[in-house]
């Protein structure tokens, strides 16, 4: 077994005994436990009752986070004509068409969302299993297939974060930087856990919300209890 830093030790010396606790105490616990030398990125992961593998149980969605990412997101739009102008004025780092899927085809996906005008599906169709994957397909459920391109590119750069669960049943997004104040933290989970709550999916059975858990990039994570998350 290999042997354990001294940084994580005293992490997990810090989480031990510590579970189902506040959305504070566990914001405060994971944000004085951050102590890798980069900012590191606040981690939500819900677990829920569905199995995606059925359409009626499939979540996804997408939320404002009040108090941003602190990440900067890189946009790629596809669109020509005017509504290419649009997006580089609205703040896109990549417009194109053909030569963007060219470029995507050739392992270049240097970006963090991907727009899409709805004219543009079939040649963006044909990156489906480049950009499925990375969870990067243009979709019209979370607003990234639209002819508004100037609000799908404001709202990206803005801090909208989009979610969908796993296989395992599991919906997980970065919620904030460690260096946000602890109360920006606490208001960023709670918005989050609020968009996967209201997007509950028609065929779910029994508990939907099983189990909460923040962590950060390097460190252990923590269980939140679910009425501290939802505010109920």
């Amino acid at each position: 077994m290999a042997k354990l830093g001294k940084r994580t030790r005293a992490a997990r010396e810090a989480f031990a005994g510590k579970e189902d606790v506040t959305v504070e105490e566990a914001v405060a616990l994971v944000k004085n436990n951050a102590k890798a030398k980069f900012d590191e990125t606040v981690e939500i992961a819900v677990n829920l009752g569905v199995d995606p593998r059925h359409a009626d149980q499939m979540v996804r969605g997408k939320v404002n986070l009040p108090n941003g990412t602190g990440k900067t997101m890189r946009v790629a739009v596809f669109a020509r004509g005017e509504k290419a102008d649009e997006a580089k004025a609205a703040g896109a780092d990549i417009v194109g068409a053909e030569d963007l899927m060219e470029s995507i085809q050739g392992g270049k996906i240097d970006f963090d969302r991907c727009i899409a005008t709805p004219d543009m599906m079939p040649i963006v169709g044909r990156l489906g299993k480049i950009l499925g994957p990375r969870n990067l397909m243009p979709n019209p459920k979370v607003g990234t297939v639209t002819m508004d391109v100037k609000e799908a590119v404001e709202a990206a750069k803005g801090g909208e974060v989009q979610f969908k669960v796993e296989k395992a049943g599991v919906v997980h997004a970065g919620v904030g930087k460690a260096s946000f104040d602890e109360a920006k933290l606490a208001e960023n989970v709670r918005a989050f856990v609020d968009a996967v709550q209201k997007a509950k999916p028609a065929g779910a059975k029994g508990a939907y919300m099983k189990k909460v858990s923040i962590s950060s990039t390097m460190g252990p994570g923590v269980s939140v209890n679910i009425d501290s998350a939802t505010g109920n």
